[in-house]
């Protein structure tokens, strides 16, 4: 039974006869020299996929090769003389401690496939790089590469709790059993860390941002050190989030001043006590500050103290402190897009140099479209990292199928214009930009304990696409697409090339149906789970910058949230020539114009249509590829096993209803605003604006 538990790494028979012969005869014997803990890993890996590949285990040992065959080496030139022999050295300087080589050498009278890399982690993402080539049917000619990851930091964030919960979670509960831990480890979290590291993962924060103080008590180190030594083999550092007020909370003291002695004094015992446990230690993720959390604002003092704080204390044994730039306060009567960009940017340059930022990929909260976080192009002094969401919070959860790669990518390749044309987000957090310093990644982590680890079975993909691009952000979309499909679910282009065009397509589709031309953040109250763009503070007694209304603005003149000159100026966040071009509605890309502008009913779109049709017409469209894509999936079962074939087509059936449900209200609420009739070629609305007014879904997962 194919239940999605082995994700891209199943390693089925080749299908190609002619493939499959010059495979074998290239990888009939397998070399590994050395024995750390990371190359049985790469070693036990290679055999593991070249078995299932191949249909055969690959010899071991020092005899030579049987006429017509030929053998793969895996190791490091210090530990390898087989290695060193193959005079990689030059390649090599430029992979860094991560990166590794795979090269095609004569060693003596033999005809060896080298997999080279200065450091064993190195070799591990080498052999996983091969077989992911292997898996998607490579030419032999074209298996040579030299790879080196592009940020340092590439972490997998999950908000876990420790009672087994997950915020924002839709794939189940908690992979980390606490209560078990440390004597009990599930053989999950060995396949957990394959995974991670076959995308080339070496970070995982294991906690939720809204921190629990007990994960930092001698009660739960042991667990978080069982953790970390599963994890190690896989080049994986572990990180954990701190509560800010920690030492009030299970350290006795009576303030959490990050400027006071005895709270620093607290902190850097309690990092002394977790590097005992955890000698590599990566460091602590912190939310303070925002959404209620406690932080440094509680005693006057800055983000940039708090960090600070935490920095020193985790500085000796070599930990980051990633403070997360996700701020806002109630208490401000600003457009919440800009508080982060007004609070940290006087802070520029006052950060440590173990401490970070950690930025949204856009200025609210990982909405379905938002331009780039301004913060991008605002702090040259300071490492900045991105983070973006693989759990689909405001995407449909684990019921709608959302390629995110291309939302990834669209950040990434953003020009903020901080140093002229060229300043991409991806320049700024890779360190090119504004010279050395950390650099890093982030995702939020779409995992759970389900049978097959994400809930959608396409959802396995943004963690896969994740990965890709973590490690080298000049990747297409559409290449990692296919080769997830084709390790997934099959190498037949019959299959491909619709599947890959169903993919790639997935995520304008909500961008559609949930909030087309720039609008955001229209979802139900607290959970978040289907339309509401009705939310109001008075209505629903919530703070205003937690509603719909606050973002949409709608009313009888029009739609959208003027951010120009004449409304927030949130446009003045970003250089020039983005300024401009955001606050000229008839530069402004059509994509993101109402998020920049408020504007009439009636205003000339470039289809030629009014805002209001164009705005009927994109709902539309979203309901519109939903249904393609159950037509295409249809299409496609000859090529997928049943069990996997039918649950995805099941979930797209829920997809489309919510799809409908989605446009239906909140075409139906703009239309008591619009008061304009639907055009003709759109799909009229099925049930009454008060009758989805009184959906209210119970138990909704992720809360």
């Amino acid at each position: 039974m194919e239940d999605g538990y082995r994700l891209w790494l199943r390693y089925e028979p080749v299908a190609s006869p002619e493939l499959l012969a010059a495979y074998r005869a290239t990888f009939s014997r397998l070399v590994c020299e050395g024995n750390s803990p990371t190359l049985r890993a790469a070693r036990d890996e290679l055999t593991r996929g070249l078995t299932g590949l191949l249909g055969a285990r690959p010899r071991t040992g020092a005899a030579g090769p049987s006429p017509g065959e030929s053998a793969i080496a895996i190791g490091t030139p210090d530990g390898s003389p087989l290695v060193a022999a193959a005079g990689l050295a030059g390649p090599l300087a430029a992979t860094g401690d991560e990166g590794f080589v795979i090269h095609r050498a004569r060693v003596g009278a033999e005809s060896v496939t080298i997999v080279a890399a200065n450091r064993d982690v190195g070799v591990l993402y080498g052999v996983f790089h091969l077989l992911r080539r292997l898996q998607t049917e490579t030419p032999l000619a074209d298996l040579e590469t030299a790879s080196a990851p592009r940020v340092k930091l590439r972490m997998i964030d999950h908000w876990d709790n420790l009672d087994g919960t997950i915020e924002r979670g839709y794939a189940g509960h908690s992979l980390w059993d606490w209560h078990k831990l440390p004597d009990y480890l599930s053989p999950r979290y060995e396949d957990y860390a394959r995974a991670e590291a076959s995308i080339g993962i070496n970070a995982v924060c294991l906690t939720n941002v809204n921190a629990d103080p007990l994960v930092l008590t001698a009660e739960y180190l042991p667990k978080v050190a069982a953790l970390a030594g599963v994890f190690r083999r896989w080049g994986i550092r572990v990180f954990l989030t701190a509560r800010f007020s920690a030492p009030i909370e299970i350290g006795g003291l009576t303030t959490a001043d990050p400027l006071d002695r005895g709270v620093a004094a607290w902190w850097r015992a309690k990092a002394e006590e977790i590097y005992r446990h955890i000698p590599d230690f990566g460091g602590f993720v912190v939310k303070a500050n925002s959404e209620g959390q406690p932080g440094p604002q509680d005693y006057g003092r800055t983000h940039a103290d708090g960090a600070n704080l935490l920095a020193d204390a985790v500085a000796a044994g070599g930990g980051l402190v990633i403070w997360r730039a996700f701020v806002y306060r109630a208490d401000v009567d600003e457009d919440r897009a800009k508080q982060a960009y007004t609070e940290l940017t006087p802070l520029d340059g006052q950060f440590r140099p173990n401490a970070v930022l950690q930025v949204k990929n856009g200025p609210v909260d990982f909405q379905p479209r938002e331009p780039f976080h301004p913060l991008f192009g605002a702090m040259s002094k300071t490492p900045l990292f991105l983070e973006v969401m693989l759990a689909q919070e405001y995407l449909g959860f684990a019921t709608h199928l959302v390629y995110e790669a291309p939302l990834i990518k669209e950040v990434l390749d953003a020009d903020t214009f901080a140093a002229g044309a060229g300043s991409t987000v991806a320049r700024v957090i890779d360190g090119s930009l504004h010279g050395d310093r950390p650099t890093g990644i982030a995702a939020v982590a779409n995992t759970g304990d389900e049978r097959n680890w994400c809930g959608h079975p396409f959802a396995q993909a943004n963690w896969f696409a994740f990965g890709r691009l973590a490690w080298d952000h000049r990747l297409d979309p559409a290449a990692i697409a296919g080769d997830w499909l084709r390790m997934t679910f099959s190498n037949d282009a019959r299959f491909l090339a619709p599947a890959t065009a169903m993919m790639l397509g997935s995520r304008e589709a909500p961008v559609n149906y949930m909030t087309p031309l720039g609008l955001h953040h229209l979802m139900a109250k607290d959970h978040h789970y289907g339309p509401g763009p009705w939310v109001a503070p008075e209505r629903d007694n919530v703070r205003a910058d937690w509603t719909s209304v606050y973002y949409h603005r709608a009313d009888a003149a029009g739609l959208g949230f003027d951010r120009t000159v004449t409304g927030s100026d949130a446009v003045a966040q970003y250089h020039s020539p983005l300024r401009e071009r955001f606050g000229d509605p008839a530069a402004c890309p059509e994509e993101l114009l109402l998020w920049f502008h408020h504007l009439p009913w009636d205003h000339p779109m470039q289809s030629g249509r009014t805002l209001w049709d164009e705005l009927c017409q994109r709902y539309d469209a979203g309901v519109d590829f939903v249904c393609g894509m159950r037509e295409t999936w249809s299409d496609l079962a000859a090529y997928v096993d049943l069990d996997r074939f039918e649950h995805v087509a099941e979930l797209l059936a829920i997809q489309e209803k919510e799809a409908r449900w989605w446009r239906d209200a909140c075409l139906l609420y703009f239309q008591t605003f619009s008061r304009r009739p639907f055009p003709a070629d759109c799909t009229p609305p099925q049930r009454s604006l008060a009758e989805l007014m009184q959906i209210r879904p119970s138990h909704v997962p992720g809360i």
